[in-house]
């Protein structure tokens, strides 16, 4: 085991040490990116999550790095601009996750045609030096080439056009992993129960509990983040109880198909369905994802629940488009995730005039808050929060430094059909586990393409403490196909049971609980 990503290690630290520069609250895409931009800069870094790493939001999203061709049309010329700038250091710093994926537009009207191609001219050029690919113009014969499964009857042609696609979870991990190379405590399954605050009423540390242990710890630190996405209102309310709610949680859900239904490379959008939300068909991990909706709720949980309504209106969309038919027996795997949207003043119910920029705030505790964004421009949420806690004289001033920073496991890939791509420099010793100990080759079920081998590494090497942080974020099982999941949990929980030195009563809640949280995903 690398004695670096090891919790008793990482633990230890935390006991030694009660005072940092930085407390982060949070492990999703935003907390991540805030402590690797801390850490990178020289600062003492401790980042508290209280499940595990992009348990929420961040392992539940559409997969794609991009500018957002619904906020061009809108008119958000700047949020476009600044998410296809990060989307290209993202493919030069962490190559192994990202890669270009080329995208059609099946145009079934000869304006639609027009307006699409010079629509993404603008996407293009926006994109700068850092472009994916021009976009082209084809006509009907290539575009039902390349889409076997598109309706042909009125089609005119397609747009092609390129944005990043990723594994989302896996880049969380990893970012977790730089962090603790550049000499961060990154810790998961830590809850923060409350914030404390010196005489003058500034926040300066928090209380966190060790879920595994129920040790209580009292952190102090210059400066503490609250970067916890869906849960932004709760800390909030730590800090001061009449704090009013600043997120709106809007429900996005997908769901996930055999490879038949679009057999090829190319992933298809459908930038205006009926009641004006996009919709993606996406290959990922030899599956084909399909999302996503945008429904406002009242309420957000750490495993929200798909609605009927939206898995019918996602099922009949794909269905006006595809000549094979989807029904709700063809699903393998259902999910939704919920995005920390601010919220607007009027409390209105339209999703597309709430922002989807990043929002810092600092209350009168000075607390800061970062909320909203997304995956794409998670980097650069980060530089702008760090930024922030110097302005205002929090942290001596030190530059940033994540703009040409290589994510653990970098590398440049190929991006061929082999699973085990994902890991990049991890790869090879992945592979070695394998060559000492050939039964780790042997593969977890049938259907999904994981091995033995990569839950010892997910343990030992990528802080997994539960079957949910292996199935669900470190191998993406549970995304792929929901039943093999649950029949293979049993397997996965000895293999941990046997790493973490745990018994039966153990493996058999582990199970329980497993199973609980897998059946949300089988329609």
């Amino acid at each position: 085991m690398t004695i670096l990503f090891k919790r008793e290690t990482l633990v230890k630290q935390i006991q030694e040490n009660s005072e940092w520069d930085v407390i982060v609250i949070g492990g999703g895409a935003t907390g991540l990116g805030v402590a690797l931009d801390a850490t990178t800069r020289g600062y003492k870094t401790l980042l508290l999550e209280q499940v595990d790493f992009a348990k929420g939001t961040s392992s539940k999203s559409t997969k794609l790095l991009h500018g957002g061709v619904r906020y061009l049309a809108q008119g958000n010329i700047d949020l476009v601009k600044e998410a296809l700038y990060e989307r290209g250091l993202l493919l030069k710093n962490a190559s192994h996750l990202v890669s270009n994926q080329s995208f059609i537009i099946p145009n079934y009207s000869w304006w639609d045609n027009l307006f699409y191609a010079v629509g993404l001219k603008v996407y293009d050029i926006l994109a700068g030096k850092l472009s994916f690919g021009k976009s082209t113009r084809i006509n009907k014969k290539e575009t039902t080439s390349r889409l076997k499964t598109i309706k042909n009857e009125h089609l005119k042609g397609g747009t092609v056009y390129h944005d990043g696609q990723f594994d989302d979870s896996r880049l969380a991990i990893n970012i977790a992993q730089t962090c603790i190379e550049y000499g961060a405590v990154i810790l998961n399954h830590f809850k923060v129960k409350q914030l404390l605050k010196n005489n003058n009423g500034v926040v300066n540390g928090v209380v966190a509990n060790d879920s595994e242990t129920n040790m209580s710890y009292n952190l102090k630190a210059k400066v503490i983040i609250n970067a916890t996405g869906i849960f932004t209102d709760e800390i909030l309310q730590m800090d001061n109880v009449g704090a009013k709610n600043i997120v709106r949680p809007s429900q996005g859900i997908h769901l996930v198909l055999d490879k038949s239904f679009l057999p090829g490379n190319d992933a298809i959008m459908i930038p205006k369905t009926d009641d004006g939300r996009v919709l993606f068909l996406v290959p990922w991990h030899n599956r084909v994802i399909v999302g996503t909706t945008d429904t406002l709720l009242n309420s957000y949980s750490l495993e929200p629940r798909a609605l009927n309504e939206e898995v019918n209106f996602i099922i009949s969309t794909a269905n006006k488009y595809l000549n094979k038919k989807v029904c709700k027996a063809d699903v393998l795997s259902i999910y939704a995730g919920l995005r920390p949207l601010a919220a607007t003043k009027d409390n209105s119910e339209k999703t597309k005039e709430i922002s989807r920029s990043h929002k810092i705030i600092v209350s009168n505790s000075e607390l800061i808050t970062i909320t909203g964004g997304k995956w794409t421009t998670f980097r650069r949420m980060a530089e702008d929060t760090i930024n922030k806690a110097i302005s205002i004289g929090k942290l001596p001033n030190v530059s940033c430094k994540t703009k040409i920073l290589q994510i653990h496991g970098s590398k440049e890939s190929l991006h061929n059909a082999h699973h085990l791509n994902i890991y990049g420099s991890d790869q090879d010793s992945i592979q070695k586990l394998i060559i000492e100990t050939p039964e780790l080759g042997e593969k977890l079920h049938s259907r999904l393409p994981y091995r033995k081998a990569e839950i010892i590494w997910a343990i030992r090497n990528e802080m997994a403490r539960t079957v949910d942080d292996i199935l669900a974020r470190r191998v993406r099982a549970l995304f792929l196909d929901a039943k093999a999941a649950i029949e293979i949990a049993p397997l996965v929980t000895s293999i941990l049971a046997k790493e973490l030195g745990k018994d039966k009563l153990w493996q058999q809640q582990q199970i329980k609980e497993f199973t609980t949280i897998a059946n949300h995903y089988v329609l």
